[in-house]
Formats: C-alpha cells, structure tokens, sequence
C-alpha cells in the first residue's frame, strides 16, 4: 500500500481543472483521497497551479511518491529545494 500525490480531474467537459492530492496507489483517479494539497489550471492563460509547500514536504518525508506531472510541479515550486535545505547537512 503505497501513497502518490497525483492529480484529480475536476471540472466540465472540455473546461479541466486538477486538484493535487495524497492518495492510496490503489484508488480510482477521481476516487477516495486522504489530503488535498493543491490546484492545477491548465485553461486559463499562463496556468496556474498552487501548492502547499509544507504539506507537500510532509507528506515527500513520509514517502509518498509523485507522479511525473506532479513531480514537475513541485520542482518548478521550490518543494524539493526546500526539503533539502530543512534536512540539513548530514555530519559523519
């Protein structure tokens, strides 16, 4: 049983709009979810997408994987740089 932060679809037909979730690998894409961390628009002109950086971190240390497009989200929103800068240097 293994958690991904993956995108939702929302919206109406031909008007998709994504919510950025935790969820149970094994759970229908628009199905059951444990937390809502996000939105993504890919209508409007530029799109928009909004993370909660610290949530996102929570859950990266808990070991939930993203998918690719999440992945490239939370790149582009500094989540990894950040979850590296809070570990710290690991002295020996």
């Amino acid at each position: 049983m293994s958690i991904r932060i993956r995108l939702q679809r929302k919206g109406k037909k031909n008007k998709p709009f994504y919510s950025i979730v935790i969820a149970n690998s094994n759970s229908p894409r628009d199905g059951k979810f444990i937390e809502k961390i996000g939105i993504y628009n890919p209508v409007q002109n530029p799109y928009i997408v909004e993370v909660n950086v610290d949530k996102a971190i929570y859950w990266l240390e808990k070991g939930a994987q993203p998918t690719n497009t999440v992945k490239s989200f939370l790149y582009k929103k500094g989540v990894f740089y950040k979850k590296h800068f809070l570990n710290g240097v690991k002295k020996i």
